[in-house]
This record gives structure tokens, sequence and C-alpha cells, in this order.
């Protein structure tokens, strides 16, 4: 059983930055490929970036490809998703997740949700 807490979500303006965290419970986060997924109003969720577990492999939707950075620290139990040059468009409910196995791209593959964190980018 893993537990995420996301945080660092907010109200930023256009071209600003951001940094989301997602801390993990128990001692076997290094097994789990994690990603962030996100949710607009209206809209369904899509991936935005995933991370394998020893975070030497990552994955970007083409959207966030060149702005956003995720990240993984095992020893911190903690996953980050550095989001640059935010865009109105990128305002949503910021998930991440995690999945017993290697990187997936597929939203049903992962097994364990955070409770979401807000970003909204006003322009």
């Amino acid at each position: 059983q893993v537990q995420l807490v996301e945080s660092g979500g907010g109200l930023v303006q256009a071209g600003d930055s951001l940094r989301l965290s997602c801390a993990a419970s128990g001692r076997t986060f290094s097994s789990y490929a994690m990603g962030w997924f996100r949710q607009a109003p209206g809209k369904e969720r899509e991936v935005v970036a995933t991370i394998s577990r020893g975070g030497g492999l990552t994955d970007y939707a083409d959207a966030v490809k060149g702005r956003f950075t995720i990240s993984r620290d095992n020893a911190k139990n903690t996953v980050y998703l550095q989001m640059y040059s935010l865009k109105p468009e990128d305002t949503a409910v910021y998930d991440c997740a995690a999945r017993s196995g290697p990187q997936s791209w597929l939203e049903k593959e992962y097994e364990y949700w955070g409770q979401g964190t807000q970003v909204t980018v006003s322009s």
C-alpha cells in the first residue's frame, strides 16, 4: 500500500514557474514508477509526465515537453514536477500516481493516487 500526498499547487501568472511535490509513504517507493496527471474543468484526465523506478527514464506529453521536468528522490520518497513557462491552459488539478512495475503511459495501470493539487494559471 502506498499513500501519496501532493503539494505545491497555487495561483500563478502566465510565464511563472511552480514545483509540485508528491510525498509517498512506505519503504518501497523505489519499486514504483510514478506519473503526474492532470484534469482540467470539463475535460478528461490526461497524463503529463512519467518516470521510471530509478528515475533514469522520463516521458512527457507533447503539450508540456520542454517546459515541465519530472524527477524523483527515492531517498526522500518524493516525486517532483517542475513547471516552467506556465500557460493558462495548464490550469488543472494535478495528481500523482504510483504503479508497481515499469513506467507506463496508461492511466489505468496506476494503482495508487493522491488527492490532487490545484494549479491555476492566470493570463
